[in-house]
C-alpha cells in the first residue's frame, strides 16, 4: 500500500509540473508585430502543427503552454514572413547561370566582360548575359553588336537589358534565326538599325520573340540548383513568399517537382503566361494548390519598359518625339483573357508602365468590376498614370502592385523620358494607396535587388515625394500581398489559426536612409525554421 501511495503522489507531482497545453514551439521575449487590423504588438507566440495557436503577453503564453522547443528572441522584432509581390525566380536563376552584366558602366565594359567570360569558359558554345542598363552610361545610347560580331563571329550571343524588355544579339544569332524574314509580321516590338541600314543587334520587346527559339539554354538540373540558390537568398531577408510574375507551361512541372520533393519551401504564387497550354491547365484544374504552390492568375503585358522607351504613353516621349512606346498585346486578346480569367476563377495581372497602357487596362477592368466586384485583378507596376485616371483604381477595385526601388533606379532619367508635367503621375505610391487603400509591394528582382530593406527605404523616402508610412510599407509586404493573392486567410498576419510563417529580424526595422543592411535572425515557414543567421 505504501508503494502505491508514493506512486500516486509522484504521478500527481509530475502532472502538476506538466501543466499547460502542449505545443510544438514557443517563441518569447520578442516584439511581435502581428499586423492584424489593430496593429497589435505582443511578446510571445505558441505554435502547433505549423499554425499559430496564440499570440499574447509573455507570462500568459509561458504559463498556458509548454513545448519541447522554446526560443528566446532576445527582444528582437518579429513580423509575418515578407512576401515579394512581384519577382522573377526563373529569370534570376537564369541570370545566375549566365553572364552577370549588372553594374557595367559602358558598352566597352560590357564587351570586356563577355571576353572575360568566354576565357573562363572556353568550352562554352554560347553566351547569355543579363543586366546591362544604358541609362547608367555616358550618353545613354543603346549599344550595337559591332564589336560582338568581330570578337564572336561563330557562336550565338544574347545579352538582355536589365528589365528584360530589350536584348543585344550578335549577327550570328540574327542570321541563324532569320530575323530578316520575320519583320513583316512583327507587332509590339522594334528591331534596331544603324545608319548603314544594317541591324544594330538591338531587339525591343516582342522583337525578342524572333530569336527566342534559337537562343541556347541551360539544363533543368542547373536551373533547379539555381532556383534553390535564389531561395536561400530570399530566406536570409525574411522573405517567405514570392509572386512569380510569369511562367510557361513547362515551368509548372518544375515547381511541382521541387515542391513535391520539399526542396522549394517558399510560398510561390505563380502567374501563368497566356498560352494555349496554360489556358488548358487553368480550365482543367481551376485555382490550383499543391502544398506551398498556388496557381490562380495570368500575367499579361500591355506595354514595355520606360528605360527602353517601350512603355506606351498618351503623348510622345519628351526625349524622343517620334515615339509613344509599344502596345505588346492586342486589346482584343487582353479582353478575351479577362473573360477567360473570370470564367475559371483566375486573376489577371497586367504589366502596365505608361499612362496610355494604364488607362487602357483600367477601362478594361471596369467591365470586369461590373461582373465581379471582388475580382482583385491587378496592375503590375502602375508606373506612370495620368492624374485623371487615378480615381479608376478605386472605382473599379483595381489592385495596384508596385516596386518602390524602381523610383530610385529611374530617378536620374525618368523626367528626361516623361517631361516635368507627366512626372506628377509617375511612381505615385501615396496617391495609389489613397485611392485603393492597399498596395502590394515587390522588387521585380532581378531587375532590382531582392533586399526588402531597400524596398522599405525607397518607399519611405520616395524621390518623387510619394512616400508611404512604415506601417503601410510593412503591410504591403505582408497582409496586402496576401490579399493580392487570395491568401489572406492563411498568410499576412500572425493571428490564431493562420500559418506560423514569420521572420525575426537582427535589427529593428525603420525607413531611415542607410538601413538596408538588415537580415532575418530566424525565418520560419509553417513553424519550421528554414533560415538561421550565423554570427555576423
Amino acid at each position: 500500500m505504501k508503494n502505491i501511495f508514493y506512486t500516486v503522489v509522484l504521478f500527481m507531482i509530475l502532472t502538476s509540473c506538466m501543466k499547460g497545453q502542449k505545443v510544438d514551439l514557443i517563441i518569447h521575449n520578442a516584439k511581435i508585430h502581428t499586423m492584424d487590423i489593430s496593429n497589435t504588438v505582443q511578446d510571445a507566440i505558441a505554435i502547433r502543427n505549423g499554425k499559430v495557436v496564440e499570440v499574447g503577453p509573455e507570462r500568459q503564453i509561458l504559463n498556458k503552454y509548454r513545448s519541447d522547443e522554446t526560443i528566446d528572441a532576445q527582444g528582437k522584432e518579429m513580423y509575418p514572413g515578407f512576401t515579394d509581390a512581384h519577382g522573377h525566380m526563373l529569370m534570376y536563376a537564369k541570370q545566375l547561370l549566365g553572364l552577370d552584366l549588372r553594374g557595367v558602366r559602358s558598352e566597352q565594359e560590357m564587351i570586356h566582360r563577355c571576353e572575360q567570360y568566354k576565357a573562363q569558359h572556353p568550352k562554352l558554345k554560347f553566351i547569355i548575359g543579363r543586366g546591362w542598363d544604358q541609362t547608367q552610361w555616358a550618353g545613354q545610347q543603346m549599344p550595337t553588336n559591332t564589336q560582338l560580331n568581330r570578337l564572336f563571329p561563330d557562336i550565338p550571343i544574347c545579352l538582355y537589358r536589365i528589365d528584360g524588355h530589350a536584348a543585344l544579339a550578335n549577327d550570328y544569332l540574327l542570321r541563324k534565326s532569320k530575323v530578316i524574314n520575320q519583320l513583316d509580321n512583327l507587332k509590339g516590338g522594334e528591331v534596331g538599325m544603324i545608319k548603314t541600314g544594317e541591324f544594330s543587334g538591338i531587339l525591343i520587346d516582342n522583337a525578342m520573340n524572333l530569336i527566342q527559339s534559337y537562343v541556347p539554354d541551360y539544363s533543368k538540373t542547373l536551373y533547379f540548383n539555381a532556383l534553390l540558390q535564389v531561395q536561400e537568398e530570399l530566406l536570409q531577408y525574411g522573405i517567405t513568399g514570392v509572386h512569380e510574375a510569369g511562367i510557361d507551361f513547362e515551368h509548372i512541372g518544375w515547381f511541382h517537382t521541387l515542391v513535391s520533393k520539399n526542396r522549394l519551401k517558399l510560398n510561390v504564387y505563380a502567374m501563368l503566361m497566356d498560352s494555349p497550354q496554360n489556358r488548358r491547365f487553368a480550365s482543367t484544374n481551376g485555382p490550383y494548390q499543391l502544398n506551398n504552390l498556388s496557381i490562380r492568375s495570368f500575367k499579361c503585358f500591355a506595354d514595355g519598359a520606360l528605360g527602353s522607351r517601350g512603355a506606351l504613353l498618351k503623348a510622345p516621349y519628351h526625349d524622343h518625339p517620334d515615339s509613344r512606346g509599344l502596345l505588346l498585346t492586342e486589346v482584343e486578346r487582353m479582353q478575351n483573357l479577362a473573360q477567360f480569367c473570370l470564367s475559371t476563377g483566375y486573376q489577371m495581372n497586367t504589366h502596365s508602365i505608361g499612362d496610355s497602357a494604364n488607362a487602357l487596362i483600367l477601362d478594361l477592368y471596369a467591365g470586369v468590376f461590373k461582373q465581379k466586384p471582388d475580382h482583385r485583378f491587378r496592375i503590375e507596376h502602375a508606373q506612370v498614370v495620368d492624374p485623371i485616371d487615378f480615381q479608376k483604381f478605386a472605382n473599379y477595385a483595381v489592385f495596384p502592385s508596385v516596386q518602390p526601388t524602381h523610383a530610385v533606379s529611374d530617378s536620374d532619367w525618368a523626367e528626361d523620358r516623361l517631361g516635368k508635367k507627366r512626372m506628377k503621375g509617375a511612381y505615385a505610391y501615396r496617391t495609389l494607396m489613397e485611392q485603393f487603400g492597399m498596395l502590394a509591394l515587390g522588387t521585380d528582382f532581378p531587375v532590382e535587388q531582392t533586399n526588402p530593406f531597400a524596398t522599405i527605404q525607397a518607399a519611405y523616402n520616395s524621390p518623387f515625394g510619394q512616400g508611404l508610412t512604415l506601417e503601410e510599407i510593412l503591410r504591403g509586404m505582408t497582409i496586402y500581398a496576401a490579399f493580392a493573392s487570395f491568401q489572406e486567410k492563411q498568410l499576412g498576419t500572425l493571428e490564431k489559426g493562420k500559418d506560423a510563417t514569420l521572420a525575426i529580424f537582427e535589427y529593428p526595422i525603420n525607413g531611415e536612409v542607410g538601413q538596408v543592411q538588415n537580415y532575418a535572425w530566424r525565418t520560419f515557414i509553417k513553424g519550421k525554421c528554414v533560415f538561421k543567421l550565423e554570427a555576423l
